[in-house]
Order: C-alpha cells, then structure tokens, then sequence
C-alpha cells in the first residue's frame, strides 16, 4: 500500500513539475519584438568592432598640473630631476583590434581605459575592466642625485608605428634625446594578449642601481554581474610560481602573501581577467587581496581591490624586462591559445581529479553540444548523458535500497526484541547483515563514486564563459540566478536573498521526490543515527536555500538529473529488480557459511567486550 502510495505521489510530482514548466516556458517565450531587439543589439556590437584599428593620440585627458602655469611646470620639472626633460603634455594614446580597446596616458604611460569590444555588462554597458581610474601601474626607484621617484608621475613622449599587421605604441620618459625609459606596446590583429617591453637606454648613471627598483600594480575590479555578491565569490587574485604551482588568496576574505618565481599574475573578475605575464620569473612578489564586498552593500560598484609589488632587476645598469598584458575574457577557449604562458590554468576549474574532469571531460563536451543545440537544451542533453552513464551505479544504489527494505521487517523484530539493549540490538542487527549478505555501506560506496561528477559539474556551471548572457525559458542569463519575482527595494530574506529563482524550486521539489524514494521508505533507524525522515524534508529546504543566489545553468541541471534519477529509479524498480526474488536469494545467503573478515571480527570483539563491560558494571 505503501509503494502504491508512493508511485501516485511521484507521478502526481512530475505533472507538477512538467506543468510549471510548460507554463513558464510559454509565459516566457520571447515575442517578436524581443526578437528583433535581440538581433538589432548583436548586429550593433558587430558594427562597433569592425570600426578603424590604428592608434591615434588625440584624445585629451586630465593632468595632474597646470601646463599652462610655467612656474607649476618649472617646479615639476625640478622635482623629478632629469627627467624633466620631457615636456609634460596632454594626450591618450589608443590601441585597438577586433577584440579590445586600450587607452594609455602620456602621463605615466601606463593603460587608463581597456574595453571590451564584443561583450556588455547585466545591464548593456560595454565591460570595462580598467577605467575611471580604477588602475594605476608604475615603477618605483632611486635615481644617482637622491630621488625617490614612480613613472606615474612621468610624463611619456608616445610615438606610432606599425610592425607587419601588428600596432605599435612607444612611450618614452627621456632625460636627453637618446637616454630615456621606454614602455613599449605591441598589439596584434583580433588578440586578447598585448607584448609589453619595459627598458631604459643610457640611464646607468640616471637610475640607483644598488636600490631596488619595485614594479606597483593595482587594480580596484569593477562590478559586471547582476549579484554583485555571486560575481565576487570568483573574482580572485590567482597567480603562478615556483615552477607551475597554481595559488590564490582569498575570495572571501582580506588575504596576502610573499611568493617567489611568479610567472604570471591574475585579477579575476569573474569572466574578465586582468594577467600580467613575465617571460623570466618574477624573483620576488608582494601580492594582497581586499574584499570590498559587504553585506550591506548589493549595489556596490567593485568587488575586490588588487595590490601587486614586484621586485625588478636591472642588467649591466640598464633595465629590460619582456612581459604581457592580457585583458579580456575568462575563457578557456581563449585562454588556450597562450599555451606557452599556461594563463588557462588562471580558471578556477576546481582542485584534484574534480579540476581534471571540469577541464578537460564537462568543458570540451559542452562546448561540443552547445554548438549544434541551445544553450539551454545543451545542459538538458548533457545531463541526460551523464546520468545515463552513471545509471550503473544508481542501479547498485537501488539494489542495495531494496535488499535493506526486504531485511526491514526482520530489523523491526529485532529492534523489539531488543528495545532495553541497544549494544546488543546493534550487534544482532549487524549479524543479521552479515548472514544476508548484505552491507548497509554498500549504498553509500555509489554516492561516494559519483561524488566527483556532482563537485566537477558544481563547479562547471559557475565558471563556463559559455553560458554567460545565455538565455533559456524564463531565464535571462545561465551563468546567474534566474529571477520570477523581485522582493520590493531594501527588502531581503536572510541567506535566501532578494529574489525568488524558480529553478531551485524546481530542484527542490524534485530532490524532496527523489530522498522520498530512496531514503523515506527504506531506511530503517538505527540507534545513535540521524533521523532519516528529517533529512529528507530538511536537504530540500536547504538546496531551496543555497541554489536562489547561483548559477540558474546549475540549478537546471539538478532539476533534470534529479528527474531523470527518479524516472531511472522507477524503471529498475518496475522492470529489473524483483523483490520475491531478492529475497529468495537473502534465504539462500543466510545458508552458505560465512567467513568473517578482519574489520567484522574485530567489530564484533569490540562490541561483545562493550557488552560484557556492561554487564561486569552491573554486578
């Protein structure tokens, strides 16, 4: 009667579930006009990358002193010594292809505005990640006459020119016509990476040699995401050292470190990253992280403030370092092609074997269905597959549910049998497993096999650049939370959020089915357990909870395996597995004679010394 009431109750479920979301996918659907205003907003970002790519210096930008006051200038010039020699001078220099746009300042020479040139933020602002004066970059040293200087406050002479198809940027702080510190830029056509070459020329007697010369980086990341507080769970600084090692400070927390050989430096902001690379190790590196991120603040415009310092070298008094820029997306199809820099290893993929198969199993495989299906449909596909694939394992799972549901009157004996005993009950209980051959771990092992597919595929949908700005049904983007209904401005449930997702609900309700099968009806309680009814009623809650503020892709996608397990589960049940017959072969298991192992033996000592610990302290 039982199972009979339990089959009503999961059919009764799935109509629920199928009827939500047919419902949703019709309110949902997009009309024309939606359509249309899709199509005329990617033709508009097409339009924008295809504009003039050669770098000019004519925009104005704002200066530090009055160029027009000579005394201000003459007081300038004397405070940076020889220096001075460059005029100070107005001026932004762009570098520009098909991918990005960088702005550099003739003061400082360093990149004041780089923007994406095919992507926009949650609200279709183009993604910026240095603009505004969120960035400095600056080299702090000694000169021979006592100064203390940093090539931010150094006005750069810039100059153009073309290598091939490659554009050129040279900025010079000069202390005569042919002695001067260079910064100089090499872009590529429809390249993400920026060749980056610090040298000075003739400055041996210009530069303190014997004091450090200390490369500054900062970087306040800058909010591109709908949850400000989702978006800064993976902006982190990650960096790589001491021959490939990947680390990373803090994502939660204020962090720092002091790490030698560092290879490459990483400001992620979630999707976009910001990568200085060095061609020879960086000796030494001072990094910190702050979290600017508070409870209190959702509508906070940055994230995370970056702090890099770096201790370069200089060769026969002269200064030459060969590094690069990367602005651009967090994407392992882009990162890829820098191989020989290993920036892809800059995505937090996840650590161990559940890195391993995020990588190089979930990633290339989406990427393959997405380009023949809808996103969407993709994740629907690929869920499919993967609990097809792992329906061996939810089979023994069952089985070893089924054969514990056949032994469970017999437990229920023994519990009463021995209700005043509990040492004596479980060691009963334990030999009744044993003679049944049956295991009450042996459920568990499967869980414990498919835990690193559910670790890869959790940290799968947050970090796929694929699904970013990805619709499907009623949600606007995969990669975040979906939202049917916004709590009013300032109003906000404690670890719930602001909104309500109706993915997570739709997971849920499913997982609430699926523990109804698997762990309601079955499981018997055993001394000194968790009371498995509750835990039933309390995971689902909890997911509810923990989903509404993740990836909407990630919630979808435990909806449907959750589904999918269930319609499994119902099949084995109806049309594999017999329990007449399961317990035909528990009477037979009873027979045969058992041999213990050495962890059973050593259980049952353990136990019967317990017991007659027990009785010895009643006498």
């Amino acid at each position: 009667m039982e199972e009979k009431k339990l089959d009503i109750n999961s059919i009764i479920g799935f109509v629920l579930i199928f009827g939500i979301l047919i419902f949703m996918f019709y309110q949902n659907r997009p009309t024309p006009e939606e359509l249309e205003a899709q199509k005329a907003k990617q033709e508009q970002v097409e339009a924008e990358s295809k504009t003039d790519e050669t770098p000019v210096v004519t925009e104005e930008a704002p200066v530090a002193i009055d160029l027009q006051d000579s005394t201000t200038v003459a007081n300038y010039k004397s405070a940076i010594g020889a220096f001075g020699f460059t005029a100070p001078s107005d001026g932004v220099s762009t570098l520009q292809n098909e991918l990005v746009t960088l702005k550099i300042s003739n003061k400082g020479g360093q990149i004041t505005e780089a923007k994406m040139r095919k992507f926009v933020t949650y609200d279709s602002v183009p993604v910026y990640l240095v603009k505004d004066g969120n960035a400095s970059f600056g080299l702090n040293f000694s000169t021979t006459d006592n100064r203390v200087l940093n090539t931010k406050d150094l006005y750069f002479e810039p100059s153009t020119e073309k290598n091939g198809d490659n554009q050129v940027l040279s900025m010079k702080a000069k202390v005569s016509p042919d002695k001067y510190l260079e910064y100089r830029y090499e872009m590529k056509p429809n390249d993400y990476l920026v060749d980056f070459t610090i040298r000075s020329q003739g400055l041996n007697g210009v530069i303190n040699s014997s004091s450090p010369i200390q490369l500054e980086w900062q970087l306040k990341g800058i909010r591109h995401s709908k949850s400000i507080e989702y978006e800064n769970r993976y902006t982190r600084l990650t960096y790589n050292h001491e021959d490939g090692k990947i680390s990373k400070l803090s994502e939660g927390s204020d962090d720092e470190e002091i790490e030698s050989d560092v290879k490459w430096l990483s400001y992620r902001q979630h999707f976009f990253s910001s990568i200085l690379a060095t061609k020879e190790k960086f000796k030494k590196a001072e990094l910190s992280s702050v979290n600017l991120v508070k409870e209190e603040s959702r509508t906070f415009g940055f994230t995370k403030m970056y702090d890099s310092k770096v201790a370069l070298e200089m060769n026969g008094g002269e200064l030459s370092q060969n590094l690069n820029w990367y602005y651009g997306p967090t994407d392992v199809d882009v990162l890829e092609e820098y191989q020989d820099l290993g920036l892809a290893d800059s995505i937090p993929f996840g650590w161990g074997i559940f890195g391993w198969i995020n990588r190089y199993v979930f990633t290339p495989f989406y990427s393959f269905l997405s380009t023949y299906f809808p996103y969407g449909i993709a994740i629907v596909i690929m869920t499919i597959l993967v609990r097809l694939a792992m329906s061996p394992v939810t089979y023994k799972s069952y089985l070893s549910q089924a054969k514990m549901k056949v032994l469970k009157p017999e437990i229920t004996e023994l519990g009463e049998k021995y209700k005043d005993n509990a040492m004596k009950k479980q060691q009963e209980t334990m030999k009744l497993y044993n003679k049944a051959g049956v295991s009450p771990m042996s459920g568990c092992v499967p869980a414990f096999l498919q835990m690193p597919i559910f670790y890869a595929l959790f940290m799968f949908f947050p970090t796929s650049f694929a699904l970013r700005q990805k619709s499907f049904l009623w949600a606007d983007d995969l990669s975040s939370f979906d939202t049917i209904y916004q709590f009013p401005e300032g109003f906000s449930i404690p670890f719930y959020g602001d909104h309500v997702s109706l993915f997570p609900i739709l997971a849920s309700i499913a997982i609430f089915f699926y523990m109804m099968m698997t762990t309601g009806q079955n499981m018997p309680q055993q001394p000194g357990m968790p009371n498995m009814k509750f835990i039933m009623y309390l995971m689902p809650f909890m997911m509810l909870f923990f989903f509404n503020n993740y990836a909407s892709g990630l919630s979808l996608y435990y909806f449907v395996s959750n589904l999918i397990t269930i319609f499994i589960m119902l099949a084995i049940k109806k049309f594999i597995l017999d329990d007449e017959k399961i317990h035909a072969q528990i009477q037979v298991n009873k027979q045969k004679p058992k041999k213990e192992n050495k962890f059973q033996r050593k259980m049952r000592e353990m136990m019967e010394q317990a017991e007659e610990q027990k009785k010895t302290g009643r006498k």
